[in-house]
C-alpha cells in the first residue's frame, strides 16, 4: 500500500517554535480552557476561572502577543459588535503532551536512514492495518453514520486526540484539537496520510471522508469532513 508522494513519510514538516513566557497559574489555565473550549470569549474564560474579565483579557493579551492565542470575530447572534472568541495557535501544541514523541521520532528517523522509505511505507501500512481492526471492533452496528462517527471520535479522545463531532451545512465534522503524535508525524508525514487512510476504511466505501484542517500545514486544529456518497442516507 504506498504512500501517495504529496504525504511521503520522509517529508519534514518544521515544528512550531517554542515561545518564552511564564505559563503558570492563570495563564496555563487559560490554556487548557481554550484547549477544550476553543472560540470562548473572555467573559467566558473569566467566568469559568473565576477571575475578573481585565485579569482574564491581560492574559489572553499577553499569550497573543507570544504567538500562542489568536482572536476571531465570531457570528453575531444579535445587536452590537459581534465578539471575539479566542483560539489556540498551532505555536501552542508543543505546550501540551506529545507521547513518547523523543523515541518516536528516533526510531521513525532511523528506519528511514537505515532501510528506506520503502521501509517507512510498510510501517505506515502496518500501523494503518493494526488500527483498522481494533477500531472496527468499536464501531456500532446501528444509528447511523453519526453513531459511527461519534464512537470513532471517543475512540480517538481515548488516545488523547480530544476530538469532538460537530455539525456542518449538513456534513459531519471529526475535530481533533489535539494531536499526540505530533512531533513523530513531523518526522514521517505519512503518518497523517494513514489516519486518513485508517478513517476511511474503518467507516466504509459508502462514506466520503476529506481532511478539511491540518495542524501540520498551520491551522489550529485537524479536522475531517465525512458524508454518505450516496444521496439518501441516515446521517
Amino acid at each position: 500500500m504506498p504512500v501517495p508522494a504529496t504525504a511521503r513519510p520522509g517529508t519534514v514538516v518544521p515544528a512550531a517554535t517554542p515561545v518564552a513566557l511564564p505559563l503558570g497559574g492563570t495563564r496555563r489555565a487559560v490554556l487548557d480552557l481554550l484547549k477544550r473550549r476553543p472560540g470562548s470569549t473572555a467573559p467566558v474564560l473569566a467566568e469559568a476561572l473565576g477571575v475578573t474579565g481585565n485579569a482574564v483579557r491581560q492574559h489572553l493579551d499577553a499569550l497573543a502577543e507570544a504567538g500562542l492565542v489568536e482572536s476571531r470575530v465570531r457570528a453575531a447572534t444579535g445587536p452590537g459588535r459581534p465578539p471575539l472568541g479566542w483560539h489556540l495557535t498551532p505555536a501552542a501544541g508543543p505546550l501540551f503532551p506529545d507521547s513518547h514523541a523523543e523515541l518516536s521520532v528516533a526510531l521513525l528517523d532511523a528506519i528511514g536512514s537505515e532501510l528506506g522509505a520503502e521501509a517507512l511505507d510498510r510501517v505506515v501500512a502496518a500501523r494503518v492495518a493494526a488500527q483498522e481492526s481494533s477500531y472496527r471492533a468499536e464501531m456500532p452496528t446501528g444509528g447511523g453514520l453519526r453513531a459511527q462517527v461519534e464512537a470513532l471520535a471517543r475512540r480517538r479522545s481515548a488516545e488523547g486526540y480530544e476530538a469532538d463531532v460537530l455539525d456542518d451545512d449538513g456534513d459531519l465534522l471529526l475535530v481533533e484539537r489535539h494531536c499526540p503524535i505530533g512531533a513523530a508525524a513531523r518526522s514521517c508525514a505519512g503518518l497523517c496520510w494513514g489516519e486518513l487512510e485508517l478513517f476511511r476504511r474503518v467507516l466504509g466505501d459508502d462514506v466520503t471522508v476529506e481532511r478539511s484542517a491540518h495542524v501540520l500545514a498551520g491551522d489550529p486544529t485537524c479536522a475531517y469532513r465525512i458524508r454518505l456518497s450516496r444521496p439518501g442516507g441516515e446521517p
